[in-house]
This record gives C-alpha cells, structure tokens and sequence, in this order.
C-alpha cells in the first residue's frame, strides 16, 4: 500500500459532465491505498479463504425484483458485446449484454476464463464483493474525496492525473477506448479489453490504473451535485461523505429504488465520441446490485483504523 499525505484540494469539476460540478474545497486526511486494483489473483486467494460467492454467481430472488419474468432471473453479470454496426449512443443496451454465467471467473461469459490474466483487475464484482474483500483484507473501501485525492497524484486543478494533457508527446498514459466507440477499437495500447495492472505509468503517488482500465467502487451514495464551496476556509468539509442512500437512487427510474454508489476513474470503455470520464474528478453512479465486465475495486487503510 502507498502513504497518501492528508491535505486540501479542489474537487470536482465545472467544465464536464453535470454530476462533476460545482468545483469545491475539500480536506481528507492521510491515509494508505493500494497502488492497483484487486487483481484476479488476489481476489482467488479471498474466495479460497473464505468460500465467497459473489453477487454475479447467484440467481435473483424473485421477490426483490417485481414483475420480472421468471425465466430472465438467472445468475450472471453484465458484458460488454462491440456491436459491428453503427449505434444509437443514447441506447447503452445496444453494446451491453447481461449474459448467463458471466462473473470474475468468466469475465466474458460461458466458455471465458481468468487463465493468463492473473495480474489484471478483477471485474463482475458487486458493491458487496468488494466490501467483503476489503473486510477480509483487514481494510475498506475509499470515500469519493479519498479516492480523487489519490488519483490527483499531488497535482491539484489539472484534467488528468497525469498533467493537463491526455497524451503528452503522444504517449498512451492509461487504458481507455481509442476509435469510434462502441465498435472501433483501434487498440494502439495492444488491449482489446483490460490490461494487466501496471502496463501503464503510475501519477505522482506511484499509484497504477488512477484512470482508465476498470472504473473502481467507492464507499459513497451518489448524488446529483456535489455540495457548493464553502465561504469561508474555517468550513471547508473535512473527510465528506456522500449522500443517503435513499437520495442516490435513479431519478429516471423513480419505483425501482436500489441505492447506487459512487464510481471513479473510468475504464477501457472510455472514449471521447462517447465517455470522456477518464479523468480524477468523474464520477458515475452505480447500482449496488450490478456488476459488469469494466467495474473493480482498490482498497485503503485510515491512520485511525491502523494505529
């Protein structure tokens, strides 16, 4: 794990996507995060030890989803399917396909494995599989603000976490989408999906995979906004925490109420034509009952809990 020093920043964004805005001061104290996501092979060696099945291996209860045919209420996960045609980009299930059987173990579906991917994130896990690995670890989940700090690398108020360009010289600085996505992936990096942690420089804590590869859980409730600056630097909010949970369900779809958290940093599927949430102040909401073939975890350690 790395030492991140406690400090104030600017979080959020005003120049991108609404949910980012308004910039606003915040102060998080030091903590440890580990320098990658969870990797497959760690992940193996939590399900090893404590027999877990995750959220993706175990078919719904008919009782939490309403109306739902009961044919469709099977065990699986969600992948990632390039369609071969041009698309809608306002229809996300036009290159999302939730497949039977699909989990960490079978990242693409039946008939996929983990094999050779041992250093690559682990994908198709819950908000609860992470968490119980963070547990199991003897660790937890980062808050949103603790989760930006890091990937800032030190550098506060630029786009990437590497600086203000994306590709300075022209050098690939993260695992994103390069071609019209969803069905051009002109693959300049040599990945068609993830890549093994570490492929791609660290930002300026020595932290890998901050940005692109897979989208990382938090442990915050999503909410619309960020809460605006404070007048005065004596009520900058010190450590913030999310929203309720009831406030972080969709607004889109008012009579599911599944609470969503927090997602950062953005994933292979990011691309300009379409995500351009490859940078430390996105953020996306998530529901706690999916998972997908783009989503892992990283955990930390909080100076409180390890002294």
């Amino acid at each position: 794990m790395t030492w991140i020093p406690g400090g104030t920043f600017r979080m959020g964004s005003d120049n991108h996507y609404p949910e980012e805005a308004p910039v606003h001061r915040v102060t998080v104290d030091g903590f440890w995060i580990d320098k990658a996501p969870v990797t497959n092979r760690q992940f193996s060696e939590f399900v090893r030890a404590t027999e877990h099945v995750t959220f993706a291996e175990i078919p719904p209860d008919p009782k939490d989803y309403p109306g739902a045919l009961p044919h469709m209420l099977y065990a699986g996960s969600l992948v990632f399917t390039p369609p071969s045609r041009p698309v809608d980009l306002r229809n996300w299930g036009e290159w999302w396909r939730f497949l039977k059987s699909a989990d960490w173990r079978h990242p693409y579906g039946p008939g996929s494995d983990i094999d050779g991917l041992d250093d690559h994130p682990v994908v198709h896990v819950a908000h609860a599989d992470a968490a119980a690995y963070a547990q199991w670890a003897g660790k937890e989940l980062p808050t949103e603000s603790e989760w930006e700090f890091a990937a800032r690398g030190g550098l506060d108020g630029v786009e990437y976490a590497w600086g203000d360009e994306f590709q300075p010289d022209g050098k690939l600085m993260a695992n994103t989408w390069h071609g019209e996505f969803p069905r051009e992936n002109l693959k300049p990096d040599g990945f068609e999906r993830t890549s093994p942690v570490g492929a791609f420089p660290p930002n300026g804590y020595g932290l890998y995979d901050m940005i692109g590869n897979t989208w990382e859980w938090t442990d915050d409730w999503f909410s619309q906004k960020h809460r605006p600056d404070a007048q005065k630097a004596c009520c900058i909010p010190q450590n913030p925490r999310g929203a309720r949970a009831d406030e972080s369900y969709d607004p889109c779809q008012p009579a599911i109420k599944i609470p969503r958290k927090v997602i950062k940093g953005g994933s292979h599927l990011c691309a300009p034509n379409y995500c351009r949430r490859y940078r430390p102040a996105a953020r996306h909401a998530e529901a706690v009952d999916t998972s997908t073939s783009h989503l892992g975890f990283r955990c930390v350690v909080r100076k409180a809990a390890a002294s």
